[in-house]
């Protein structure tokens, strides 16, 4: 392609002061076999600088929906559902983005479908998929955070971007092998957890430890501090919910944002994942943390964990003054350490309780 083509097309104006740089990048581009279409769309959406990613994440030999589904044994409509299951746009027929190599894995669902039933295994497809997309997503944000905006600070060539992007991409490719490992090592552990966790009333419970630690004042923190700062002391608090309840053999259920819900079989285990949790965070005079604690049987669903008891222990954190720990007399009555001490706290009634429960609050000796 030629310097004319790229002027015409809108790519390049020779006049411009970037102008070499524009240039650079476009030929940059089109040794690495982007087409002037491709260009023309990408600058047209702003994103110019990440076109080598698509090239490389989206190589020429890409097959349409039809193509994929007849190497993995389906319908294309069977391989649009098991997409869509898995938190994936609909796909126009023409469009080529799958590989040779997606193959075997959308073949995988038939079988499974055989073992588990249609429901169970699009039910796994949607908790796989919501799991994969933030994944996905935290790639995409530590890149434009870690790499692309120190490059953009520091006005670096359009050229630099695009190589980053590329670089980030091929980098990415290690990701699956790396999933495979640590999904063992999960797996290992969920089975454990399973079987200590002394199955409840039916194959749906389970009787565990679950606590809630929230941040009081984060709302109106969040509201003063610049994006940057917040997002900072966000991950500082996933860090830590995430090394301490690993370290206290238990798991970190969900955050969001101001707060972490996490799973223990011990409640031994869950009062020192929670008081750890507290004694490391107070630290940050900006947000003062509160927590609660409760034991029993819970529902056990897709890797989350449900019913009343959960409720509970959510509702006696927000029931918690600053500093405080509030738990359930399940939890004292199977908690032993001497790192631990429980002080009544009278009763109290939780938002969505017809009836006041009695508490204990949660310290050190």
């Amino acid at each position: 392609m030629s310097t004319d083509e790229y002027q015409a097309a809108g790519l390049y104006d020779p006049h411009a002061p970037n102008a070499a740089d524009r240039l650079a990048l476009l030929e940059w581009l089109a040794a690495r076999g982007a087409r002037l279409d491709q260009m023309v769309r990408a600058h047209r959406e702003g994103w110019l600088d990440g076109l080598a990613a698509d090239l490389t994440l989206h190589p020429p030999q890409q097959l349409t929906l039809a193509e994929i589904a007849r190497l993995a044994g389906l319908t294309p409509a069977q391989v649009q559902e098991i997409r869509l299951a898995a938190g994936l746009p609909p796909l126009d027929p023409e469009e080529r983005v799958f590989s040779a190599d997606d193959a075997p894995g959308y073949a995988s669902f038939a079988p499974a479908a055989q073992l588990l039933g249609e429901q169970a295994a699009r039910r796994f497809s949607r908790i796989a998929g919501s799991s994969l997309a933030r994944i996905a997503e935290a790639a995409v944000s530590l890149f434009r955070v870690h790499i692309e905006g120190p490059l953009r600070a520091a006005r670096s060539s359009e050229v630099a971007l695009a190589e980053a992007n590329a670089h980030a991409i091929e980098t990415l490719r290690v990701v699956p092998v790396a999933l495979q490992a640590l999904f063992r090592g999960h797996f290992d552990v969920a089975m454990r957890r399973l079987r200590q966790s002394r199955p409840g009333k039916s194959v749906d419970t389970a009787r565990l430890a679950i606590g809630f630690v929230d941040l009081v004042g984060f709302t109106t923190l969040s509201r003063s501090m610049e994006p940057r700062d917040l997002a900072e002391m966000i991950e500082r608090f996933e860090d830590t919910s995430h090394e301490v309840a690993t370290a206290n053999h238990g798991r970190v259920v969900k955050l969001i944002g101001d707060e972490v819900m996490f799973v223990a079989v011990d409640p031994t285990a869950a009062c020192e994942i929670a008081l750890t949790i507290v004694e490391r965070v107070v630290d940050d005079a900006s947000v003062t943390p509160r927590g609660g604690l409760a034991f029993g049987e819970v529902i056990v669903r897709g890797g989350d964990y449900l019913g009343p008891l959960v409720n509970l222990a959510a509702r006696l954190a927000e029931l918690a003054v600053p500093n405080e720990l509030l738990v359930t007399p399940e939890v004292a009555a199977h908690a032993r350490s001497d790192r631990l001490r429980f002080e009544p706290a009278g009763k109290r009634l939780p938002k969505g309780f017809d009836e006041p429960v009695s508490l204990l609050t949660l310290e050190r000796p």
